[in-house]
């Protein structure tokens, strides 16, 4: 079975820096991409940062600047670099990744999801 496991998150004051990391385990052929979503209360859960298998990336326009995206293909993990960082921040942050698995016994593509790991940033 295909699991994301984050780590990293936590409690800081504004302009502190945090580091997440997430790392994917299972029976796993392939990965396509990995990222971070985040969901503030009582908001819809947004694409944070994301990173292709060749390194290409994509970043939220409100993160663009103070968060870099890498990922360490060896060991099926991405980390995500947050520094300045705001109270609008303040969210679970969730890892994603689409990938192709062998867990069924055939190739199969689909999107995985960790449980998320809370960021709280203080004023």
């Amino acid at each position: 079975q295909v699991q994301l496991v984050e780590s990293g998150g936590g409690l800081v004051q504004a302009g502190g820096s945090l580091r997440l990391s997430c790392t994917a385990s299972g029976d796993i052929l392939s990965i396509i991409s990995m990222g971070w979503f985040r969901q503030a209360p009582g908001k819809q859960r947004d694409m944070v940062a994301n990173i292709f298998n060749r390194g290409s990336t994509n970043y939220a326009n409100s993160v663009k600047g103070r968060f870099t995206i890498s990922r360490d293909n060896a060991k099926n993990t991405v980390y995500l670099q947050m520094n300045s960082l705001k109270p609008e921040d303040t969210a679970v942050y969730y890892c994603n990744a689409e990938l192709t698995d062998f867990t069924r016994g055939y190739a199969r593509t689909g999107d995985y999801w960790g449980r998320g790991t809370q960021v709280t940033v203080s004023s």
